[in-house]
């Protein structure tokens, strides 16, 4: 029991060391660039002993486990968002849902929504998360993938793993939640929502979009698949 008290004892000295040691402006830089709350960035600042990048990682993986725990709830709210690039040829529609009128008129929300019409803008997702990719675009994607694996003449079990590899990286290229934010490289779009998830307390979804662009032979509609609510 000695043991154990000394143990707490030097864990909350060493807690009180690092708390002292984080400036304010470090809270600051750290609210900027993940919008979580400034609590929040100090606590991060103290588990990563006052690294920056590292307290980012942490407050990432914080905000991604509260987004999964609050995934299942009726997102019925929102707004639609929209984005026309320079010199008009290039327009996006975006829905984007949460749980409450109120959230969808925050100025974090409405930043959300406009910061994904412009990455849908420049990035031309195809679909909205990898579980709404048609069955036929999947099933080429591999056809073309085993075939690329299997002239290398690589046993059978390596072949599969390389068009898991390869699949990974096309839904990271046509699905809009696995695409880097083209503001930060370093975060996913599923990452960003994630953070403010955990800042508004709420779920947020993104819906549907459509993207057109002046003199193109197509254009995108994308609608992801409704998520069943959970049963309380």
């Amino acid at each position: 029991m000695q043991a154990e008290a000394v143990f707490e004892e030097n864990r909350k000295r060493e807690m009180t060391t690092v708390s002292e040691k984080i400036a304010a402006s470090q809270v600051k830089d750290l609210r900027e660039k993940s919008g979580a709350p400034m609590g929040d960035c100090l606590k991060a600042l103290q588990e990563a002993k006052g690294d920056i990048e590292a307290a980012f990682v942490v407050l990432r993986k914080r905000g991604m486990a509260s987004a999964q725990k609050k995934a299942s709830r009726t997102t019925n709210e929102g707004a639609v968002g929209t984005y026309i690039h320079a010199g008009g040829k290039i327009g996006v529609l975006i829905e984007l849902n949460c749980e409450s009128d109120f959230v969808a008129r925050t100025a974090d929300f409405q930043d959300l929504l406009k910061d994904l019409a412009m990455h849908i803008a420049a990035s031309d997702p195809r679909y909205v998360k990898p579980e709404d990719v048609t069955a036929a675009d999947m099933d080429r994607e591999k056809e073309i993938y085993r075939a690329q694996a299997a002239a290398t003449g690589k046993p059978a079990p390596v072949i599969e793993k390389i068009v898991d590899g390869k699949m990974a990286k096309f839904y990271e290229e046509v699905c809009l939640l696995e695409q880097p934010f083209i503001k930060e490289q370093t975060v996913s779009i599923k990452e960003l929502i994630a953070q403010k998830v955990a800042k508004l307390g709420e779920n947020i979804t993104v819906r549907r979009f459509a993207r057109f662009k002046v003199g193109a032979a197509d254009w995108t509609v994308a609608q992801t698949k409704p998520v069943e609510a959970a049963t309380e």
